[in-house]
């Protein structure tokens, strides 16, 4: 295998992969060994990770230690999908407070992306589903590709594409893109609209890295439109993971950093230029929205193999307004306008009303 070497004669070189966090011990789990599979491709280079908000270590934690191990120069590179406000706000705002009080250089590399490898990893994931499937035609199922979802349009609109690439990659008859929070159509009701197309098989894969509350969230709510809709086989494929092309692409963002071609599509986003119905966005402080949960270490142990929701009440994981991200100190970011989608985040209100 074949491994990479960063030197510029001039610094030591660490490697800082930047994650966003989970309360879900299996999901930090995964992050930890795909952090392991990068450090046995970068042998001469110390590498550290850390995170935003609900796992140690923070950020600002690996930052430290990569100093103590006498790197004078880091290459962050956020461990995201795409860019939305993590990537282009939380990091960077962490990153910039912490190399302003250092004699540091910290270099920032792009988000994962729309990518070769990573479509190809997805396009993994989906082979494995239907080996264990019935022998229907490509052209009788329904990919359903689920996205995190983001108040950031370009992040949203790149989960779209993807799904685009998967069709017509394996020739499936039909393909639609939903997402599990802050924008639509979410996973319920817009499962409950396409099983009215008729088609025969819906495969659905949650593009996420890691496991976590969110992918199990995602599972329940597709099994209950598959309950009420049982002549149609519903399959369920697995996240991403450390699958070796997630691993690859990794490693190429680093690449990108140490040749200073970073290239992030600053033309549609919308804190640099006026994008059409988020024209109120432009010009926003770049800060960190995660300083009130940052390190902590309040984590699930109930579930050894994916999350179930048996710490939430009922043993639902359908959040609840005390769970939702609303609380009462502010943030520099404008709500999102269409959080009333009757499509969108209220259904989940609505469905913890009942």
């Amino acid at each position: 295998m074949e491994t990479l070497l960063l030197d510029d004669q001039q610094h030591r070189i660490g490697i800082l992969i930047c994650g966003h966090g989970s309360r879900n011990r299996l999901a930090v789990d995964e992050f930890a060994e795909l952090v392991k599979d990068l450090e046995s491709r970068l042998p001469e280079n110390p590498v550290e990770y850390g995170y935003l908000e609900f796992a140690q270590p923070t950020l600002t934690k690996a930052l430290e230690r990569l100093e103590k191990r006498a790197a004078n120069r880091i290459l962050a590179i956020p461990a995201m999908l795409f860019a939305a406000g993590h990537t282009k706000n939380d990091i960077p705002s962490v990153l910039n407070n912490y190399s302003s009080k250092k004699s540091l250089t910290i270099d920032f590399g792009r988000e994962l992306g729309i990518d070769r490898q990573m479509i190809a990893a997805a396009g993994a994931r989906i082979k494995e589903t239907l080996n264990n499937s019935s022998d229907l035609l490509p052209s009788e199922t329904l990919l359903v590709v689920v996205g995190r979802g983001s108040s950031d349009p370009d992040a949203n609109s790149n989960v779209a594409k993807l799904t685009r690439m998967l069709v017509e990659a394996f020739g499936f008859g039909w393909g639609e893109t939903l997402y599990s929070g802050v924008t639509f159509p979410l996973v319920e009701p817009g499962l409950s609209h396409l099983v009215k197309l008729g088609f025969k098989r819906i495969v659905i894969l949650p593009y996420f890295l890691f496991s976590g509350v969110l992918v199990s969230r995602i599972r329940q709510h597709a099994l209950r439109v598959a309950q009420r809709n049982p002549q149609i086989e519903f399959l369920f494929s697995s996240h991403l993971g450390n699958h070796p092309l997630v691993v690859n692409t990794f490693l190429d963002r680093i690449r990108e950093v140490v040749h200073g071609n970073v290239s992030m599509n600053c033309a549609l986003c919308i804190y640099r230029d006026q994008i059409l119905g988020f024209e109120a966005d432009v010009g926003l402080v770049q800060e960190s929205h995660h300083h009130h949960v940052e390190g902590l270490t309040e984590s699930c142990n109930l579930c050894e193999k994916e999350c179930t929701g048996a710490c939430e009440p009922n043993g639902a994981l359908i959040p609840l307004k005390s769970k939702d991200h609303s609380h009462s100190h502010s943030h520099n970011h404008h709500e999102y306008p269409h959080s009333d989608h009757p499509l969108g985040p209220k259904t989940l209100r609505e469905l913890s009303d009942t």
